[in-house]
Parts: structure tokens; C-alpha cells; sequence
């Protein structure tokens, strides 16, 4: 059973005053939901990897909620465009634009403004591509977002597809070491979280401050074979700290998602 109390906005302060006002420090999200022993309750995106908006719409429908979290992909949106978007917010759902976004800082604060303008409500950007273009990606949400779109900025740190062995250059650190600097990095710059494995977000957490927002991909009900390198159960990473688990294939493939939606659910409370 999930207990839902008040929505509690968990932060650091500076000066007496919270820290997550929105285009001043850090746009962290609402953390409310409680598990019946009082730890903070992972939320779950659901990752829409369909490659049709049919299939996609179809899916959505099946599961026949709204409010939820569901993640929109390079593939799904270089197929429908901007346009699916529009159509999934419509139908009472939270969007995470999951672009990854790495160019010159000019053209993602472009791509910011454009993402804010199809109503995106949480956006992804490589930290590999800088401070200077982290900036302009603030400076973007600063000047288009508004009161109903807070949308969260997270930085992307390594692929959990990735492991240090995959990189293009020599690099002797471990795989957390890598991750854990590149969340220090973003976090000192101003996003507001990162995507990192759950592997690392213990680390990430203790490292930087609890309205720091996780999200971790690769989470996997039971070990599969697939291309998925650094993966953890949704109890593990729950419990290492992660804010937002992004679940795809597990439920998208299965023949009762809603099934499956309650029963990670249940699992996690």
C-alpha cells in the first residue's frame, strides 16, 4: 500500500530559505510518496521504445492512466516528431524528453526552448558537452519555461550500456569513479540530477545533496541477456537512492503491463 501525505519538497537550504525555486538554484521534484516503513518511494517512468506512434498511443491506452511518467526516446521522436509530445501530455501524462543533448551551447539552448515548448517536463543533456553549454540549457528553461512547466534538467553521466572498457579513450578509473565525477560536475554547474546507474547512485547521492535528483535506467525485474551492462533490480536501486526508475521492456513487452506496473509497485513498498 502506498501512503500519499502531503507533497513534501525535500531540499538543502541556503540562508534560511529553500534551495529548489525554479530558475534561481535548483528545480528539484516533489518527493511524497512513502513506503509503509517511511523511506521515500522511487517513482517509475515508463519507457515508451515503440517505433510507431500507433504502438505507442495503443500502449498508453492499455494501461489507461494518467499522471504517470512515461519516457519519449530518440527513435520514438525522430519518428513522430515533437508531435507525440504534444499528444501523450494531452492525455494527462508526464513527459521525459530523453534526447540526450550534446551539441554547441547555442543550439541546445535552442533545443531546450523547443523541447519546453511541446511541454516536456524533464530533459536530458550529455555532461560531456560542458559547463558552458549546461548554462545555456538553464538560460533556455529560465527565459521559456513558466509556472506549469518546471520541467527538471538531468545530466547524462555514462551509458548503462557502457562500462570503462567501451570508452573511446584510455582511462584507468573505475566505472563509479567515472560516473561519480561526471555527477559532481553537473551538480556543481546548477541541473537539477543526473541519470546514473544504480549502481552508482549511492555514491552520487552521499556526494552531492538530497534534492539532487536520480533517475536510473536499466532496471530489470530478473537478469536478462541483453544490451544492458550495468543493471539493478528495482528494490536495489531504490534503496541506494534513486528518485525515478526508468522501467521499458519489462513492462512493455509484457502480456498485462498493469499487472506488472502494480506488482513493481508492490515490490517497492
Amino acid at each position: 500500500m502506498i501512503i500519499c501525505k502531503k507533497p513534501l519538497m525535500i531540499s538543502r537550504r541556503l540562508s534560511g530559505a529553500r534551495c529548489c525555486v525554479l530558475f534561481t538554484t535548483r528545480n528539484c521534484p516533489e518527493k511524497y510518496l512513502k513506503t509503509q516503513t517511511g523511506q521515500t518511494m522511487s517513482e517509475i517512468i515508463i519507457a515508451l521504445d515503440f517505433d510507431s506512434r500507433e504502438k505507442t498511443l495503443n500502449f498508453v491506452r492499455k494501461i489507461s492512466a494518467r499522471n504517470i511518467w512515461v519516457k519519449v526516446g530518440l527513435e520514438l521522436f525522430i519518428r513522430c516528431g515533437p508531435g507525440i509530445v504534444e499528444e501523450l501530455k494531452d492525455m494527462g501524462l508526464k513527459v521525459f524528453l530523453d534526447l540526450k543533448l550534446m551539441d554547441i551551447p547555442n543550439t541546445v539552448y535552442g533545443a531546450v526552448s523547443s523541447s519546453l515548448s511541446c511541454g516536456a517536463d524533464m530533459i536530458t543533456l550529455h555532461a560531456l558537452g560542458g559547463e558552458k553549454m549546461i548554462d545555456q540549457a538553464r538560460n533556455a528553461r529560465a527565459r521559456f519555461g513558466n509556472s506549469k512547466n518546471k520541467a527538471i534538467l538531468l545530466g547524462v553521466t555514462l551509458l548503462t550500456s557502457l562500462d570503462r572498457h567501451d570508452l573511446p579513450w584510455p582511462d584507468t578509473r573505475t566505472t563509479n569513479a567515472i560516473t561519480l565525477d561526471l555527477a559532481k560536475k553537473v551538480y556543481s554547474w546548477g541541473l537539477d540530477g543526473c541519470v546514473c546507474s544504480g549502481l552508482e547512485a549511492q555514491d552520487v547521492r552521499n556526494s552531492t545533496s538530497p534534492d539532487f535528483c536520480l533517475v536510473t535506467p536499466g532496471i530489470r525485474l530478473q537478469p536478462l541477456g541483453d544490451d544492458q551492462k550495468r543493471v539493478v533490480t528495482p528494490e536495489s536501486a531504490q534503496k541506494s537512492g534513486s528518485d525515478f526508475l526508468i522501467i521499458g521492456r519489462p513492462v512493455t513487452q509484457s502480456p498485462d503491463p498493469v499487472h506488472t506496473l502494480r506488482d513493481i509497485r508492490k515490490r517497492l513498498n
